[in-house]
């Protein structure tokens, strides 16, 4: 039996070649295709993801430290203090447990000749940012 099919247009669509001079090719398997393209987009989507997950911990360390430093700011606004705090300075906030109030001073916790005053504990220090918000300094900065 022979098979005649004289319309060209059927011919692409067909998994063998119909002409003597037709090039051989073998079919694409579709399924298979379809799987490599899906886990290459996996892939790439991956990495993409990774890296936004990076960014992501870059910026909640970011608003983590600003919210330290709202903190600290609060508490020296609410703070006892004489005088007025030089910007980039480090000053000491202690808790006077007798009036119940948090006290902004100079002295550090080893400046004291006689020790801290009866009643006070040593908070934390801190310095004055030049927006005017304070930043806990940590205690291994202070050593020189």
């Amino acid at each position: 039996m022979r098979i005649e099919d004289t319309d060209p247009a059927r011919h692409a669509g067909i998994e063998y070649p119909m002409e003597v001079g037709a090039p051989v090719f073998a079919p694409i398997k579709v399924v298979e295709e379809k799987d490599k393209a899906v886990n290459v987009a996996r892939q790439n989507a991956k990495l993409e993801y990774e890296r936004i997950m990076e960014q992501a911990e870059v910026l909640m360390k970011q608003a983590k430290a600003l919210q330290a430093r709202l903190d600290a700011t609060e508490m020296v606004h609410i703070a006892k203090f004489s005088f007025n705090p030089i910007h980039g300075k480090i000053y000491y906030l202690y808790y006077d447990t007798r009036n119940s109030t948090n006290v902004l001073i100079q002295n550090g916790p080893k400046e004291w000749s006689c020790g801290i005053p009866d009643g006070w504990t040593y908070s934390m220090a801190v310095k004055k940012l030049g927006d005017s918000t304070w930043a806990v300094v940590e205690e291994n900065a202070l050593v020189v």
